[in-house]
């Protein structure tokens, strides 16, 4: 037992640092959670005694390594490297071996520096990559390489089953012919290992272990039979034992045949060090993962390359066979080759290219340069059976790892895991499948150029991980190895892909469209998953360099974007005005959508109500930001976000709000409060846009429903929460649809530019036919003196009318309740009726105003559909001393009665446009 609570005289809830509340990967209900501040604050004190079990996990590299020199040593050492050896010679072989191993030591240190960064779960490269640089580009590789995984399990079979029906048809067992015999036993022997891999990963284990020892019992025999001196028999194949003449012929290159170039013979060669993502892909069922793939993997690389650049070559190219081709006396008359200095004549065979024997030749040269050739049959059945077992397991792992992330539906089926092992069973009956139909083509030589592709391509992808993940600086990349370098990496990336195209152009192609095709679609449906990878780090360093850099830019009115701040409060109450907003700044200019929420209503609030509104923002498509904050009123709130809202240049200059419909209805407080956010937004030096419909902008009525469960009635917030998730996909309004999101057809937008604001009336309609619901729409600027001339404009410019649309006597009615009557009431000055009700208006301002709202000369009733309004009456900027009732009831007569939605606009006086090119 273990006390984790700290005892303090402050507090005892507090709780030590525990590793268990930093894993952030395991399923949500798994997670542990430490006490929150509120918790803290308010909890009253007590002492919880909590039970940790304490376990030191082994160090497990030696298993690791074991399981990575398995899948490395495999069928390319034992049935190609020899005749890559007579074809590329000892020189470009070496080159080749040293290149494979740069390749393979880059990716396993950039493998170390992930594994070691956090918790490895299963899943392997895919896991790696897809926490590194997200599911984009995760989740293609990860199918990618469970593909590859897939294909090399056939490529070992296949090569297991080249020995046995060599073996058959030296006993002359012929089943059917020498390509049907490979697919009969190579289906038969796959079969036999999934029966094994089903059987659990214990007997899997157990036969690994068996392999690695037959293996090693294998090779040493191998050695052995080198320093033999070699017989008659083994004379006549070929076999002379260590001699300088043969080693320096066989320095050069020989290419022969259409797979006789470099490249050709590095693409075979390369599955043979592709073993080393075998320990990573089982990380999973390794207790220390991190300290085991480090060490596992390297020491891996260093013994099987060790082991092949020690594999002697002791044999010449051509032999054939035939012990009667051995020289009697000193006559070597007509002999032609190396062989004739050793008392052998393989002229006629070599010359006629029928020698069945050598380097060149016959590709079991190991087993017979060997002491006893069954025991190295008994190792190249080790080491073919094993790695396609591990290939096998390691396959559905990662697509395993894969189905459960859900990232593309069609293959979640295959995830399911059964046991408590939870062993992905449908995922093994698959790989199964594909290797089945692969060992059906039974030629080693094209199915080996085929991995190549789909490794290097992976490796590519852990290599770019690392160094994406490094040059990012994201505080979160912390790997505890620290003996990798992000150049290193890139270095390894960029030469993957090299090797892929010099290797098979073709299936490179293939292989990235497939993989582009695949981020494309991952990248189209955004699954909801947050993993904190690189490219967000990435992102966040672009978009904050970026915003600083733009901080020494001097403004200039070309560039002038109207960048808003729109109250909407919470988004999904007030669709119209989001929607109206985000015509005209979609792409181009920055929104942000700010929530007042006042004392009251704080407590009513859902702790995820931030979440919700984001997300329903992002479910209707607006590229906006959203911010809250706590305030007593309306104006207190709206004064803080125009001080504070946004950084450097990116700063809102315009406030968008709703028409305030129901201000008769309302007390003169929320009246005043609303009119004095307007004169705020003009001494912030603000622009303005008020926008009116007819129904109203607030549709919080319409979106409250309530919820029925276990005959309890529960309130549903209005965001997008889990219930209100479910009900939308069944067509519910928490995306309801508005004017602005219609295709308008050919429509008129009026404009009334009377007051020189500028430039801000005209260019918000400009900015809006830019859009292709509205591209049709045709624009008509009415101005009082006809100044703007047609050719510098994309507008129908027409000569200002003047209408009286509205009767006097709505105006006269709308301030009535709100007139002081100071005339008609005596002994009382008006300053003191002004000081207990400074909203009211009294009969000398009603006097004086009447006339400028008399002289409306403004609109003409057109059929138009969005009607942008402005004279140099309707928006003025307003006087100190001017009532808020009295501007409240201007603007609402002058927008009132409209069938179409009415905008009022005004600028701050600055030039938004320009019709000047410098």
């Amino acid at each position: 037992r273990a006390d984790l609570r700290r005892s303090s005289v402050y507090s005892t809830m507090d709780l030590v640092p525990q590793l268990d509340h930093y894993a952030n990967s395991l399923p949500r209900q798994m997670i542990k959670s430490r006490p929150s501040l509120e918790t803290l604050r308010k909890t009253p004190e007590y002492t919880h005694m909590v039970t940790v079990q304490m376990s030191h996990g082994c160090f497990l590299f030696l298993w690791e390594q074991m399981r990575c020199m398995l899948n490395i040593w495999g069928v390319i050492m034992f049935l190609r490297l020899s005749w890559i050896t007579s074809q590329a010679g000892v020189v470009l072989t070496c080159v080749i071996i040293g290149m494979s191993v740069v390749v393979t030591s880059i990716t396993a240190l950039s493998i170390s520096a992930i594994a070691t960064n956090g918790r490895v779960k299963s899943g392997g490269a895919y896991f790696m990559i897809s926490r590194t640089l997200g599911p984009e580009i995760g989740a293609p590789i990860g199918l990618v390489f469970a593909f590859a995984n897939a294909l090399a399990c056939s490529l070992h079979t296949v090569g297991f089953s080249l020995v046995v029906r060599d073996l058959l048809h030296d006993f002359g067992a012929i089943m059917v012919d020498s390509i049907n015999d490979v697919r009969i036993v190579g289906v038969i022997t796959v079969t036999i290992l999934l029966m094994i891999v089903l059987a659990g990963m214990e007997w899997e284990s157990k036969a690994q272990i068996l392999f690695f020892l037959a293996l090693m019992v294998s090779f040493a025999n191998y050695l052995i039979g080198t320093v033999i001196p070699p017989n008659d028999d083994k004379k006549a194949i070929g076999i002379f034992g260590y001699r300088g003449d043969i080693f320096v012929q066989n320095l050069t290159p020989d290419w022969r045949g259409p797979d006789g170039n470099f490249f050709r013979m590095f693409a075979i060669f390369f599955p043979a060090a592709t073993g080393i993502m075998s320990g990573v892909n089982i990380c999973g069922d390794l207790k220390d993962p991190a300290t085991a793939i480090p060490k596992g993997t390297l020491w891996a690389i260093f013994w099987t390359t060790f082991s092949y650049v020690v594999i002697a070559v002791t044999t010449v190219r051509d032999a054939s066979g035939n012990k009667s081709h051995i020289l009697t006396g000193n006559n070597t008359d007509g002999c032609v080759g190396l062989a004739c200095t050793m008392g052998w004549n393989f002229t006629d065979c070599s010359q006629s290219k029928t020698c069945r024997y050598g380097l060149a030749n016959n590709f079991n040269v190991l087993g017979q340069l060997s002491g006893v050739y069954y025991i190295i049959l008994v190792g190249i059945f080790a080491a073919t059976l094993s790695s396609a077992l591990g290939f096998l397991v390691s396959a559905p792992k990662i697509f395993q790892c894969l189905c459960k992330d859900q990232i593309y539906p069609y293959i979640i089926f295959f995830g399911k895991g059964y046991g408590k092992n939870n062993e992905p069973y449908r995922a093994y009956v698959l790989c199964f499948l594909i290797a089945t139909a692969v060992i059906l083509i039974a030629d080693l030589n094209a199915i080996a150029p085929l991995i190549s592709n789909f490794f290097l391509c992976s490796y590519c992808l852990i290599n770019f991980s690392c160094f994406h993940a490094s040059i990012t600086n994201s505080p979160g990349w912390r790997p505890s190895f620290q003996h990798y370098s992000k150049w290193t990496a890139l270095f390894g990336a960029v030469i993957c892909v090299v090797l892929m195209f010099l290797f098979t152009w073709w299936a490179a192609l293939v292989t990235w469209c497939i993989i582009i095709f695949l981020f494309g679609y991952v990248n189209y449906n955004k699954p909801k998953i947050n993993w904190g990878s690189s490219i967000q780090a990435g992102t966040y360093n672009i978009a904050l360099s970026s915003s600083v850099s733009l901080t020494g830019v001097e403004d200039h009115v070309k560039n002038f974007r109207p960048q808003c701040l729109v109250l909407t409060g919470p988004p999904n109450q007030r669709p119209a005005l989001v929607d109206f907003v985000c015509t005209f700044t979609k792409h181009i200019c920055l929104m942000i959508c700010g929530d007042i929420i006042l004392e009251q209503d704080r407590m009513t609030r859902p702790e995820d109500a931030t979440d919700c509104l984001v997300k329903w923002l992002n479910k209707r498509k607006v590229r906006s930001f959203y911010t809250s904050l706590t305030a007593d009123n309306l104006r207190a709130g709206a004064k803080q976000l125009l001080q504070a809202s946004g950084l450097g240049k990116l700063k809102p200059n315009t406030l968008v709000l709703g028409f305030k419909t129901n201000w008769r209805d309302s007390a003169p407080e929320s009246i005043e409060d609303y009119i004095n956010t307007i004169y705020d937004t003009f001494d912030s030096n603000y622009g303005l846009c008020i926008l009116r419909m007819v129904e109203g902008l607030d549709i919080s009525d319409d979106l409250e429903y309530e919820v029925e469960e276990a005959g309890n009635v529960a309130f549903v917030w209005l965001c997008d929460t889990d219930a209100a998730d479910d009900m939308s996909d069944e067509g519910s309004s928490d995306q309801m649809n508005t004017v602005f999101q219609n295709n308008q057809g050919k429509k008129t937008i009026d404009i009334y530019w009377i007051a020189d604001d500028g430039g801000l009336t005209l260019l918000v309609p400009y900015l809006i036919t830019r859009r292709k619901r509205w591209r049709r729409c045709k624009i008509r600027v009415f101005q009082e003196r006809f100044r703007l001339r047609r050719e510098k404009t994309c507008f129908a410019i027409y000569p200002f009318v003047e209408i009286k649309l509205f009767d006097m006597s709505r105006f006269v009615d709308s301030v009535a309740p709100f007139r002081l009557h100071d005339e008609q009431q005596e002994g009382v000055s008006v300053e003191e009726l002004r000081q207990s009700t400074p909203w009211k208006i009294s009969d000398k301002q009603f006097e004086a105003f009447k006339p400028k709202v008399g002289r409306t000369d403004v609109i003409v009733y057109l059929s138009t559909h969005l009607f942008v309004y402005l004279t140099r009456r309707s928006l003025p900027v307003p006087q100190s001393d001017c009532p808020s009732a009295l501007y409240m009831a201007w603007l609402d007569t002058l927008t009132c009665g409209l069938h179409c939605p009415a905008v009022l606009i005004r600028g701050n006086q600055e030039n938004v446009l320009t019709l000047y090119c410098q």
